[in-house]
Parts: C-alpha cells; structure tokens; sequence
C-alpha cells in the first residue's frame, strides 16, 4: 500500500492486514476520505450481584439515597413534650384570665351561694381541660399519623381552649344583670 491508497486513520494508527473487513462486507466503505473504523466487540464489565425473588425475578440490590428530595435539608427532630405544652399558652392564658374575670363579675354580682359559683367555675376548667386533651389527641392523629409532620407546639390546642373560655366568660357576663343593662344602654345611645 502507498501513503496515497491509505486512509487517514490507517496512516495515524497502524492497522495489522488482517484486521481489515473483507471486500465483500457490505458495511465495508472503501472511501479513503472517511475513518476506517473497525467492527468487534466492546469489553463489558461483570454484572454485580443480584439478588432474585421466589418466582425468580431480578431484585436490585438496596441502595440508600436518604430521604426527601436531592439536596433538601435532613427533617426536622422532634420536639419534646414539655416544649411543646410551653409554646402557644398565652392564648390558653388570656382565655382564663378572662373567663375568670367575667365569672368573678358574675359571682358577686349574683349574690348566691358563693360555693355553688365556684363549683360553677371548677365544672368548667374541668372540661376546659377535657377539650384541650381532645384537641392534642385530635392533632396527634391527623398532624403526626396521618401527614407525618412533626409538632412544634400546642398552639391550636391553646388557641381553642381559649375561644372556649371567651365564650364562657361572655355567657357569664350575659347572665350579670347590670352589665346587660349597661351594653343595652351603649347600644342604645351610640349604634
């Protein structure tokens, strides 16, 4: 062969005569302009082991990836109970403090039994805390159980107690004779 009949890989990279592809191959190009490229085969490395199931299907092998999406920060840890009983309280606070007022009001304004007024108050801190048990447990299952969340605090348990004790100091105050007066007596002169 001269350099003139040679191809260009040929020239680069010098090819025993008997790795050429016969004449006759159809894939053969004897076009001296294009690469001559030889056919064969590509060396494959093992396969790792798999493991296989009882109908004999091919299982992958477990690899950990972590959880969430790539990149996301780890979850968050979980909150201890005492830290969440602490966050949220002023809400629970604010509605005692006002129930209270407002049963004070209606205590002495009664004039009954003061014992049977405090009994009163106790029947309703009783299932003040009643309601705020059923709000944690409510929580506990949907938030933890059934959305997988953590909780951070007992604020919408607080939050509702509250609004239940707003609404028993008011119902307190709508049993006050003078007060209804005095809010019919506003609503009166300035509505």
């Amino acid at each position: 062969m001269t350099d003139q009949t040679q191809s260009w890989a040929e020239r680069t990279v010098p090819v025993p005569p008997d790795m050429h592809p016969p004449a006759s191959d159809p894939g053969y190009d004897d076009d001296p302009t294009r690469l001559n490229f030889q056919r064969g085969r590509a060396s494959v490395a093992p396969r790792a082991s798999r493991h296989h199931d009882n109908h004999d299907h091919e299982i992958a092998p477990h690899e950990p990836t972590g959880t969430g999406w790539p990149d996301s920060p780890p979850p968050p840890p979980a909150v201890p109970f005492g830290v969440q009983l602490r966050r949220g309280r002023e809400w629970g606070v604010l509605g005692l403090i006002f129930s209270f007022v407002c049963w004070g009001i209606w205590a002495i304004s009664d004039g009954g039994s003061f014992l049977g007024a405090f009994l009163t108050y106790v029947v309703t801190l009783v299932v003040a805390v009643g309601l705020f048990a059923l709000a944690r447990l409510v929580g506990r299952l949907v938030l933890e159980r059934q959305l997988h969340r953590v909780r951070r605090s007992a604020r919408g348990s607080y939050l509702i107690v509250g609004a239940f004790l707003i609404a028993v100091g008011i119902a307190y105050l709508s049993q006050t004779g003078w007060v209804v007066d005095v809010w019919g007596w506003i609503k009166a002169n300035f509505y």
